[in-house]
């Protein structure tokens, strides 16, 4: 075994050895950004100082997608692969990236590694790319040098595309750099928690259920009832989790509030906290979002320097403080306890339910978890109050919405709308159409756990209970469009490869349903169905939305049930 000098490790270990195996992740990416990769020694060394048994260590290594148990190269050029960016030309940006590194010998044995990525968030500036986990975006398939020195210097980051019919959620985003403390605080911030702050935490939360607020993660959970849940159940210690694992095929909201406006969900998490009585909270954000782990972190330490975290906030007598976790490149750490497993040191498999997280969430406490979006709202809804906030949207669906709008649009961005507005007027009006004056195929409504709608769909009314009428999931709020021209198979065996690239493989419905899904799919795109094929899909389905254990194989198939349902015609080869 080659020899290691472990010295750089002792500081991280001391740093993280409190922590115990909660450590592990952070001390994990803190030792493969020394070394490169995370060789034994090194494992063993992490396991030894954590109290982490070496299987266990090494189970963590196997299971999340960032690590390396061996050497890569210099440089990991990462290629997203799903449907906005491969409409956008990302497999030809592929092709000319892996030739250019193959004929110069510098493969991935050498010093670049091409790699196949799932969605980097980047939808709006299709193709998108990261290289050695920069964002690079919007590049033409022969534009390789751009990407001659990449760890010299690289382009700043895509500025993100923001349009509005509101501003309540996205006042401060789209200007190109990030806003911090002092513009925050200018422009109202903060003053939603000084008010919380004045109020009987049950009054914060009887604001919350009075606004009518519901998750923006997919779920539509009540925010309001999760928050009294928790706040009354038994015990001393609890914890709130602010979910930043943003990994759905399509979505970028999260991305661009956390790099924009970092202090509005962490305003929102510290609301959350005093209302049900949490002493400790933690973001958690997705590996691939390393320059908005940065921003968050940046705004917390603004936050703590001013005394808006630590102890006796705003002279309260509360005390609150918050941690960041960086996942490490694994789609299922979206599932609320698969992320709470994430930050407990382990491998992210999801818990059976119940018992629920706001009795028996993290560390085995009572948790609140809300997504990025979700905590947005709050501030508004202390600042203005729950009357002002229902005057926004409809009755059932209150308040503002985001909608990460791509594909063959004349604009793709994010758009902050009102509960309310149509589907038509959000893509025609507002981004402009479909791009180059084609007509609309479909759009896939919810990412790759959504369904399709079609032009018949363009009058829907984006609201909870419309687009459920319609058998559409709101989702998180995911939109791509495909033009006349797409072959609509090709998008759905990349739906198909990343359910079975992402499945934990915990439970057998998902992860053999997954697998025989894409196989299927497969033989779909080649023109190939066997007899009896569609049946097949349609048990396969079925089953995975019946028997999985989590929201990802019970939404799966979702796509693709609803493309045999709209063009049964498609899936009539061999029959």
């Amino acid at each position: 075994m080659a020899e290691f000098d472990l010295t750089p490790l002792v500081p991280i270990l001391e740093q993280y050895k409190p922590q115990g195996r909660s450590g592990l992740l952070p001390a994990l990416h803190a030792a493969q950004a020394i070394y490169g990769y995370l060789p034994e020694p090194v494992a063993a060394a992490i396991g030894q100082g954590l109290g982490v048994p070496l299987v266990d260590v090494f189970g963590v290594i196997d299971f999340y997608a960032l690590f390396y148990r061996e050497p890569v190269g210099e440089t990991v050029i990462h290629v997203c692969a799903d449907p906005a960016c491969a409409m956008a030309g990302a497999d030809a940006v592929m092709k000319v990236l892996a030739s250019r590194f193959e004929l110069e010998g510098e493969g991935e044995t050498g010093r670049t590694v091409v790699e196949h990525s799932p969605c980097l968030g980047l939808c709006e500036h299709a193709p998108a790319l990261h290289v050695v986990g920069k964002a690079q975006a919007g590049l033409a398939p022969g534009s390789y040098a751009a990407l001659v020195s990449p760890t010299v210097g690289l382009g700043q980051r895509p500025r993100s595309r923001v349009y509005r019919e509101m501003d309540i959620l996205t006042a401060r985003c789209g200007q190109g750099r990030t806003v911090g403390l002092a513009e925050y605080r200018a422009g109202g911030g903060y003053e939603g928690l000084q008010r919380a702050l004045a109020l009987p935490p049950q009054a914060v939360i009887a604001e919350i259920k009075a606004a009518g607020l519901v998750g923006r993660g997919g779920a539509a959970f009540p925010t309001g009832l999760k928050w009294e849940g928790a706040a009354q159940a038994p015990g001393d210690v609890r914890y709130v989790v602010c979910n930043a694992d943003e990994a759905e095929p399509g979505t970028f909201k999260d991305r661009v509030l956390l790099e924009d406006d970092p202090h509005l969900p962490l305003e929102g998490l510290m609301i959350a906290a005093y209302a049900v009585g949490a002493r400790q909270g933690y973001i958690y954000i997705r590996g691939e979002y390393r320059f908005q782990f940065e921003t968050m972190q940046q705004a917390v330490n603004e936050a703590r320097a001013a005394g808006l975290l630590g102890s006796n906030i705003l002279g309260s007598g509360f005390d609150f403080d918050v941690e960041l976790r960086l996942g490490a490149g694994a789609y299922i750490c979206g599932e609320e306890t698969a992320l709470f497993e994430s930050i407990e040191g382990k491998r992210g498999f999801p818990r059976v339910k119940p018992p629920f997280p706001t009795t028996h969430g993290l560390f085995g406490k009572p948790t609140v978890i809300n997504n990025v979006e979700t905590l947005a709202n709050v501030p508004y809804i202390l600042r203005a109050g729950a009357a002002a906030y229902r005057q926004v949207g409809t009755e059932k669906s209150p308040g503002p919405k985001l909608f990460c709008l791509s594909g063959d649009v004349a604009r793709p961005g994010l758009y902050e709308v009102p509960f309310g507005v149509s589907f038509r007027h959000l893509l025609e009006d507002l981004a402009g159409g479909v791009r180059g004056g084609r007509r609309m195929q479909a759009a896939l409504f919810g990412g790759a756990a959504g369904a399709f709608a079609t032009a018949d769909h363009l009058d829907v009314r984006l609201t909870f209970e419309d687009l459920r009428a319609a058998g559409l999931p709101l989702g998180s709020g995911v939109i791509t469009v495909f033009d006349d021209t797409r072959d609509l198979r090709d998008v759905l065996i990349r739906l198909g490869r990343f359910f079975a690239d992402e499945s934990c493989g915990k439970c057998f419905p998902c992860q053999i349903g997954t697998q025989r899904q894409y196989e299927i799919l497969r033989r779909l795109a080649a023109g190939r169905l066997l007899p009896g094929d569609r049946e097949r899909l349609l048990d396969t389905g079925w089953t995975m939305t019946d028997a999985s254990l989590c929201g990802l194989g019970q939404t799966a198939a979702g796509a693709v049930l609803s493309a045999i349902r709209l063009w049964p015609e498609m899936f009539q080869g061999g029959l």
